[in-house]
């Protein structure tokens, strides 16, 4: 598995040295809001200021894409993640991609 501490958003990881890129990687989920959460997050949208409801749900779903994009890239054999990033897209009304990518390699310490 690899080290959450091994995962970045830069191309390159301070302190190592790349010994091979495996290629794109990614960790898919789907989410959608319940009819509860919607009820929470739109009584909170009434008096303003941070929607827990969404963020809740919006903080569990990238985690979910991220641990897939990291289970994937070990069964690549990489134990590092390079240009780590996410994207999110509605396949339709209330219905979210969540999209964790970047690239596989190893890595060794310099």
């Amino acid at each position: 598995m690899i080290d959450h501490n091994l995962v970045t958003t830069a191309n390159s990881l301070e302190g190592y040295r790349i010994t091979k890129h495996l290629g794109v990687i990614r960790g898919v989920t789907v989410r959608s809001r319940s009819v509860f959460g919607n009820i929470l997050g739109g009584l909170q949208s009434l008096v303003g200021g941070q929607l827990s409801a969404y963020v809740e749900l919006c903080e569990k779903t990238r985690h979910e894409a991220y641990e897939l994009m990291i289970e994937h890239a070990s069964q690549a054999g990489a134990n590092a993640i390079i240009a780590m990033r996410y994207d999110a897209n509605e396949v339709m009304e209330g219905i979210t991609e969540v999209l964790a990518y970047g690239t596989a390699v190893t890595v060794e310490k310099i």
